[in-house]
């Protein structure tokens, strides 16, 4: 007979741990220590018998079966959160949508109000994310990406298309005017968004510049970060028109003319997520969103 399973309550904190990449972000986001976390996961993992993480020299990975377990536990919760609802009374359509803070802050959010005004019935939840990474993708109904849209974990969908561009800094874009984009780009770092990254290769390759052989890279998934980090003069890094603001205020300057222009930002459903009806509502008010923007572009061009 197999010993009975004792720690459901770790369950819970299992699935919330999982949305971070490692135990040190979790523990500060969930105020409690790495130590205890760390505790925690070894005894849930002795009680089940199996492995759920995997330690890396950057973090923590789910394996298989954490991977497994977790898709388990965010479904029985998705579904003890709408029974609640039904015995509180509460005819509530809810709605889980992934989203960076970066484009959450300078696009979506000021126009959230619109959404929530037509559709009251929707009880919307903004996650924010880094990596999009499956442990991530686990938790949300849809996600709002930025990229090129190669993906193949989930259906993806053309949402916004914002050509990318490089940024630096009024130090960089003074080093870029006297030495030309050729020479001052291999002096520089490239500031990439995850280490597979290949939109700075493709940039370089629509400027007929040389691939980038030297080292000098830094990862800064988040894009916020990557904006700051090129104001203070870390590096360079391809950035879109959402950073509008700080080119105005002369905080960061268009090194080329050249884009990429397939990048942008795409709706992604999750494999594992059916076609609800907020999901779909949803996906046609960023749509509709995406057209009243353009037109009001081209009615304000010269």
């Amino acid at each position: 007979m197999n010993a009975r399973f004792h720690h459901h309550d770790l369950l819970r904190l299992f699935a919330e741990i999982a949305r971070y990449s490692s135990f040190s972000t979790a523990a500060a986001a969930l105020n409690m220590t790495k130590g205890a976390i760390s505790y925690q996961i070894k005894t849930l993992e002795a009680d089940l018998g199996m492995s759920l993480f995997q330690r890396t020299t950057r973090g923590v990975t789910l394996t298989g079966e954490g991977l497994k377990l977790l898709a388990i536990c965010q479904t029985r919760y998705d579904e003890i959160e709408a029974e609640i609802q039904v015995l509180k009374g509460i005819s509530t359509l809810s709605l889980t949508v992934g989203v960076s803070t970066y484009f959450a802050a300078r696009w979506l959010s000021p126009r959230l109000m619109t959404f929530m005004q037509s559709h009251p019935d929707v009880q919307l939840r903004i996650q924010p994310m880094v990596e999009f990474s499956q442990a991530e993708m686990q938790g949300v109904d849809l996600a709002i990406k930025w990229g090129n849209g190669n993906w193949n974990n989930g259906t993806v969908t053309p949402f916004m298309p914002m050509p990318s561009f490089p940024v630096g800094n009024a130090d960089v874009a003074g080093r870029v005017e006297r030495l030309g984009i050729r020479e001052a780009v291999t002096e520089l770092t490239l500031l990439r968004d995850r280490e597979d990254s290949n939109a700075w290769s493709e940039w370089l390759e629509l400027a007929g510049l040389p691939p980038q052989a030297r080292q000098d890279v830094l990862i800064v998934p988040d894009p916020n970060v990557r904006v700051q980090a090129v104001i203070n003069g870390q590096g360079v890094a391809l950035m879109d028109d959402l950073v509008g603001d700080e080119l105005a205020a002369g905080k960061l300057h268009r090194l080329s003319d050249i884009v990429l222009p397939d990048y942008g930002y795409f709706i992604v459903r999750p494999d594992r997520a059916t076609a609800s009806e907020p999901a779909t509502v949803f996906s046609d008010w960023l749509q509709d969103a995406v057209s009243v923007r353009n037109q009001s572009m081209n009615d304000s061009a010269p």
